[in-house]
């Protein structure tokens, strides 16, 4: 006959021998019990750190192009300096042109002054002094030669120098000083100004 304490321990041991339902158990350390190293599943593994992306190295340079392009650059600065020295060139003869022609017109102002009298007083109608005063008149008008200075003109101090200050009416609407006689006519090549007009001037009223 089997004793009720015998048939309650052979209970409770089929009970904790019986598994509990969803309990699993996975051992996480690093060191099994016995002291031996646990190693790691393959997804868990250790990787080595990935190596920074390096950019695509350039391509060298052709040592022929960049001589190339160098030798580009030397003739565009010798055709850049040569269009500069031209310019210069050009201005400067323009220029001593002007100062050779200014200074010839000057040596023959009186000249020129002596045949614009002989033209205002009727003396160049005809004959060979008359020819003579064309001919030299048209060779300086060539060299671009000009006569100014005409009455009813607005005084300029830049070009006229007045000689005298007269009382004469103006023309009406005058508001400005003004031209009424030319005693010597000026010359001028282009914007320069060889000898002023010389005149006499008159004030509005």
């Amino acid at each position: 006959m089997t004793s009720p304490n015998s048939d309650a321990g052979a209970g409770r041991s089929s009970e904790e021998e019986r598994p509990t339902p969803g309990f699993t158990f996975a051992n996480k350390r690093k060191i099994s019990p016995d002291g031996t190293p646990v190693a790691k599943p393959a997804d868990e593994a250790e990787q080595p750190p990935a190596e920074p992306e390096q950019p695509p190295a350039e391509p060298a340079a052709d040592p022929n192009e960049l001589l190339a392009a160098e030798r580009l650059r030397d003739l565009q600065r010798l055709q850049a300096e040569y269009a500069n020295y031209r310019k210069r060139v050009e201005r400067d003869r323009t220029l001593a042109r002007d100062l050779t022609v200014a200074s010839m017109v000057e040596s023959l102002l009186p000249v020129l002054d002596d045949i614009h009298l002989a033209r205002q007083h009727g003396d160049l109608e005809s004959g060979p002094f008359a020819s003579i005063a064309e001919k030299l008149e048209a060779i300086l008008a060539r060299y671009g030669v000009e006569r100014y200075g005409e009455p009813g003109t607005a005084f300029d101090p830049e070009v006229h120098d007045a000689l005298m200050h007269v009382e004469e009416e103006l023309a009406e609407g005058t508001d400005t000083t003004t031209v009424v006689g030319v005693l010597q006519p000026g010359y001028r090549i282009g914007e320069r100004v060889i000898r002023p007009a010389r005149v006499s001037v008159a004030d509005p009223q």
